[in-house]
């Protein structure tokens, strides 16, 4: 019996239908498009919390796109197992003639690539990748010289050039959805099967409306109000298209727009400066820091007992949702880095673990920013007071009191350290290690 020939499209953090470039280049194809998703292992198996919020993220979203796919005749082939041994066996079920996906940024996915590619090879198969989840990406912003920046401000100026320059593109795959596959369709994996539990969290929805948009520069720094889009972890799986949220952005606000192209931003400086997706610093100087490390007052932070209301509020909501807001996300990692003197690398894994919406460019290009060892990052010197911030952005205690309710209570404990004390302590350690210059090299 002759094996069916077909093309596949691997879904990784694309999981969309729409407007997803690699899947409309796959339907355009001479072959049957069958869409695949793998739960990879070499990922699943050091995830510790069998609660994992982002598995079961990735598994509604990915059962919704099979449910979609089924009414067109097809479905998603989903497998649990390490990429390389899911293709061989792909390989063995059909004659594949193209393997469709788009381009990711870290530096497994990079190794992960191209050893699916090279095995590809070997067995004749092409291996076809097309950026999707960035507006820019690698060199297609630089300096007039060819080199990166590494300043925001003068790289977003030239991110609108090229936007207006080249447009927006629409990969709209409707006109192509008879290409697919035709099967009966296939059992997906179950979370239990792969070794995780069903938790009852509410994922945030993928709609925010135009006026929303417009209120986001004057809403977005105050924690109590609904300011931000929430949308945060839908771009992170790709759930979303970033074009189609761009255009929505242009318009109806610059700052919104501006946060996106941030976004680019960091995973522009990922490609070009691979060390701090490994735990370099991006100025090695801030690498000789002398961090106290004190795992005692690191389990208060991560627990939010620090006896700093601001802070303590937004690492229980990350603890309990998987979320936190913008503008606490620099106080916590302000506080932990500088008022504790804790390495940032110890803050960034934290978070990774945590956040539904982890990205690696994004949390490493944060952590570095409150540390001051990134790229156009805040000045050493710059150290959150937690205090005014709270006056400033949660000056009536809506947001500390949902989440510290025991604030006026005898249980909330007192502040760890002192913020005089702790800001010249920091401001000691980092200029003992700091050189007057800092160097920049990939």
């Amino acid at each position: 019996m002759s094996k069916p020939t077909i093309s596949i499209c691997w879904f990784r953090r694309d999981l969309r239908l729409f407007d997803q470039h690699a899947f409309a280049a796959a339907l355009k194809g001479k072959n049957p498009v069958l869409p695949l998703f793998i739960f990879d292992k070499s990922i699943l198996d050091k995830l510790s919390n069998k609660s994992d919020r982002r598995v079961q993220f990735i598994h509604e979203s990915i059962t919704a796109m099979d449910a979609e796919l089924r009414t067109k005749g097809s479905g998603m082939m989903v497998r649990y197992g390490f990429p390389l041994d899911v293709f061989d066996e792909l390989s063995r079920q059909f004659t594949i003639g193209e393997v469709y996906t788009n381009h990711d940024y870290e530096p497994y996915a990079l190794e992960r690539d191209e050893a699916v590619e090279k095995l590809l090879s070997t067995k004749g198969i092409a291996f076809h990748t097309f950026k999707d989840q960035v507006i820019f990406e690698k060199s297609e912003v630089v300096k007039d010289d060819g080199s990166p920046y590494t300043v925001y401000t003068p790289y977003s100026k030239k991110w609108k050039l090229l936007l207006a320059e080249k447009g927006i593109p629409d990969y709209s795959p409707q006109p192509y959805f008879s290409n697919l596959y035709q099967h009966n369709g296939y059992e997906l994996p179950s979370l239990s099967s792969m070794g995780f539990e069903q938790t009852p969290t509410a994922f945030p929805s993928r709609q925010w409306d135009a006026e929303e948009v417009k209120q986001y520069g004057e809403r977005r720094d105050y924690p109590a109000l609904p300011g931000t889009s929430r949308l945060s972890v839908h771009l992170r799986f790709g759930t979303i298209s970033i074009r189609q949220l761009v255009k929505q952005a242009m318009g109806l606000s610059e700052k919104f727009l501006n946060e996106l192209i941030w976004r680019d931003f960091y995973h522009m400086i990922l490609w070009h400066f691979p060390k701090v997706g490994k735990g370099a610093s991006f100025k090695k100087e801030y690498d000789a820091i002398q961090w106290r490390n004190n795992e005692s007052e690191f389990e208060k932070w991560c627990q939010g007992k620090t006896g700093y209301p601001i802070v303590d509020a937004g690492m229980r909501e990350l603890n309990a949702t998987g979320y936190m807001h913008n503008r606490v996300r620099m106080i916590v990692a302000s506080f932990l880095t500088k008022h504790l003197l804790i390495d940032w690398r110890w803050g960034e894994a934290y978070f990774a673990a945590q956040l539904l919406d982890f990205d690696l460019a994004a949390n490493n290009g944060g952590w570095q920013w409150a540390a001051g060892s990134g790229c156009d990052a805040a000045p050493y010197f710059r150290i959150f007071n937690p205090y005014l911030q709270t006056q400033k952005f949660d000056e009536q205690l809506t947001y500390i009191r949902q989440w510290v309710p025991e604030l006026d209570s005898f249980d909330y404990p007192a502040p760890i350290v002192n913020h005089e004390l702790a800001r010249k302590r920091c401001l000691d350690a980092y200029a003992a290690a700091l050189k007057p210059t800092t160097s920049i090299t990939p």
